[in-house]
């Protein structure tokens, strides 16, 4: 049976844009055992989905940690074929640490390499696809979520979510909390009960939220993965910014409003529905420049 190893490592919206690439790997070896190696916080998603056997930790060793480099060196040898999706400087070294197996990426002297000067420069789903082109594969299926989910929590029948976090080291792409209590505000006032997602660090934004709007519900630091991806089916929209949970959100199908600042660029990393399908995105160059009525005509049926 051949072996065959995929190589994801992370954030969240890494994983979720990676997706469609695992989907078009199991379709294309279905067949082998195939090994996703990723950090600890996506192990549990390797270990749901459908497309992995088995699932590797990646403890990411500095390069003076010895042990861990020969720990690393077992865990990528005896591989048949690598597709390395992280295609980082980091992720290229691993060529070499495998025993240079036949390697799909960007790694120097490697057997399928994704040869596009203008790689990045593309949106990470048409890169992915092209990198695996690039290697052979030649099924590229819409990916099954319904895996995905699992339990939850009792909600009005209307309700959209709001996600107001982003990474704390990239202040500018977070659209200031008192915009988002403004939105819920107006969310609120059409008849939709706005929920409020994120990490328990992210609860003060929520409060910011609620001292306004006292109807929102705030969900920060109690809910999974699996949590957020079934609240995603139910809600009516999300408004989010360029942040992991809104890929997630986004890829189960939920319709979403995306914002972005000049931080990032939505042409290259934003959140993309089922099948590829673009959501709404408004960008702005800061978004504390950004009123609360523009979001609102951005959603579904307008607010």
């Amino acid at each position: 049976m051949p072996r065959v190893l995929v190589i994801r490592l992370g954030a969240l919206g890494d994983v979720v844009m990676s997706f469609a690439a695992f989907a078009a790997i199991r379709a294309n070896h279905p067949g082998a055992d195939i090994t996703l190696l990723t950090t600890a916080p996506f192990a549990d998603i390797g270990h749901r989905a459908p497309w992995f056997d088995r699932v590797e930790i990646d403890s990411r060793p500095s390069c003076w940690n010895l042990p861990g480099l020969w720990r690393l060196r077992r865990q990528l040898r005896g591989y048949d074929l690598v597709y390395d999706l992280q295609t980082s400087t980091r992720s290229s070294r691993y060529f070499w640490l495998a025993g240079r197996p036949p390697w799909s990426g960007i790694a120097a002297g490697c057997s399928s390499p994704h040869a596009n000067p203008a790689r990045d420069a593309m949106h990470t789903l048409e890169r992915q696809r092209e990198q695996l082109e690039m290697a052979g594969v030649t099924q590229f299926p819409t990916p099954d979520l319904s895996w995905l989910g699992g339990g939850g929590f009792d909600l009005p029948a209307r309700f959209a979510l709001l996600v107001p976090g982003a990474a704390p080291t990239r202040p500018r792409k977070r659209w200031p909390a008192e915009g988002f209590a403004d939105l819920a505000a107006r969310i609120h006032a059409g008849g939709i009960v706005p929920v409020v997602l994120g990490t328990v660090a992210e609860a003060p934004l929520a409060a910011i939220i609620r001292e306004k709007c006292p109807a929102a519900l705030d969900l920060t630091g109690r809910t999974s993965i699996a949590h957020i991806a079934s609240l995603a089916r139910r809600g009516k929209f999300a408004v989010g910014n360029d942040t992991g949970p809104m890929h997630l959100i986004a890829a189960v199908g939920c319709p979403c409003v995306v914002l972005f600042s000049a931080d990032s660029d939505p042409a290259l990393t934003a959140p993309r529905g089922p099948g590829g399908t673009w959501q709404t995105v408004l960008r702005v160059p800061d978004l504390a420049d950004l009123p609360a009525e523009r979001v609102a005509a951005a959603l579904p049926g307008g607010h």
